[in-house]
This record gives C-alpha cells, structure tokens and sequence, in this order.
C-alpha cells in the first residue's frame, strides 16, 4: 500500500514481547517498539472515544457526508475535553482498552 509504513518483518514487534524481553536492540527493533507503542496509544484513545460518544459504536444510516462531520464533531470534543478538563473518567478508568490493545497487537502479527 502506498504511503503505509509498516512494522519491520522478522523482528520483535508486540508490546508485550518487549515487556518480557530484554530493551529493543538496533534499529530495526527499536522502530518496531516505538511503532507498537504509539499504535496501542492510537487504538486506546479510538477505544475510549467510542466508549465517551455512543454514536460512534452504532452510526446510524445517515449519509456520508453526515456520519464524517459527526466523526469530526465528536473528535474535536473529545480532544478539547481530554485538553481543557483536568480529569477524564472516561481516559482515566485503567481497564480502558490496554489490554485489548496488546491482545489486538498480538493477533494481528499471526
């Protein structure tokens, strides 16, 4: 796919494998351990956006144009909240998506 820059292949690239291992060792496993981390952060804050926005989980049959600028509407909320708003119960609840995310990340590299 064009524009896609993916993990590298044949080397450690799930959170977890780096969790129980030693530290990511030259360049190839250090991009695959940044690349891992920064996803699992993107995939917990979609997880928790669609936990805050109930709309997002079950979008109705509105037409594209309006499902995007409902997706853009509740994005640029969620962003001023998680900004502006010193706590976030819906951020802050720890069983929030993080272990979803690993086991996610894991199934995926099969």
């Amino acid at each position: 796919m064009r524009g896609y820059l993916g993990p590298y292949k044949g080397e450690r690239y799930n959170l977890l494998d780096f969790r129980r291992g030693p530290e990511p060792t030259g360049h190839k496993e250090v991009f695959n351990h940044m690349y891992s981390s920064l996803r699992s952060i993107v995939e917990r804050n979609f997880g928790v956006w669609k936990k805050r926005w109930a709309i997002l989980r079950d979008m109705p049959n509105y037409m594209f144009n309006k499902q995007a600028k409902i997706v853009l509407a509740t994005m640029t909320l969620h962003n001023y909240i998680r900004r502006y708003f010193e706590r976030d119960r819906h951020f802050d609840d720890p069983r929030d998506y993080c272990e979803k995310s690993d086991i996610k990340l894991k199934n995926h590299m099969r």
